[in-house]
């Protein structure tokens, strides 16, 4: 069992499974096997921390990453880079990311459509840039696959792919405005 303890949580973290730690950041579900890392402490988190900082997980330590509806709420110049990079490093051979962000491109056409008021463009312009509940609430990066694929492969990650859902947890991977899916979901493995 992989014990890891915070000076504002000192919880004891899920078990690890065989295969290594499975770290869901920014969760708000519990999971059997799963650890949440997150900025804002709550009922479900085991650890209160900063994405940009794995440094308490050792390399090669995680089995699987996912993160929906986090990435984007880092700078594109070096706190997405630096992420992308810590994630690699804590990630077994093999190991994989999910990771689900809004679609730029798929906002973009609706903030567009002509069949929008303003109430509904205003909403579609709080997905772009966040919704500012909290002060972690604003997004700095927009993504769409061929943007993210490419901050993905410059890390290391191997076998980008575009996925219609994870079907993992109830989260905003599923998102739709109206019926229409807001999510970009990737699969990579390192």
């Amino acid at each position: 069992m992989i014990t890891l303890t915070d000076s504002m949580d000192s919880r004891t973290a899920p078990a690890a499974d065989t295969d290594g730690i499975k770290l869901h950041i920014g969760g708000r579900e519990r999971r059997d096997g799963w650890m949440i890392l997150d900025a804002l402490p709550g009922p479900a988190v085991d650890r209160v921390g900063n994405c940009t900082d794995l440094s308490f997980l050792p390399d090669a330590s995680c089995a699987e990453v996912y993160a929906s509806h986090v990435l984007e709420h880092l700078g594109y110049d070096s706190e997405l880079p630096k992420t992308l990079a810590g994630i690699y490093r804590v990630l077994k051979p093999g190991g994989r990311l999910r990771a689900a962000v809004p679609d730029l491109e798929v906002l973009c056409r609706l903030f567009l459509e002509p069949s929008l008021d303003g109430n509904g463009r205003f909403h579609v312009m709080r997905m772009m840039f966040g919704g500012r509940t909290t002060p972690y609430d604003a997004h700095f990066v927009g993504l769409n696959f061929e943007f993210f694929q490419a901050f993905l492969q410059e890390t290391g990650f191997r076998e980008v792919k575009r996925v219609k859902e994870f079907g993992l947890f109830q989260d905003t991977s599923t998102l739709l405005f109206g019926n229409v899916p807001i999510s970009l979901n990737v699969e990579a493995w390192k």
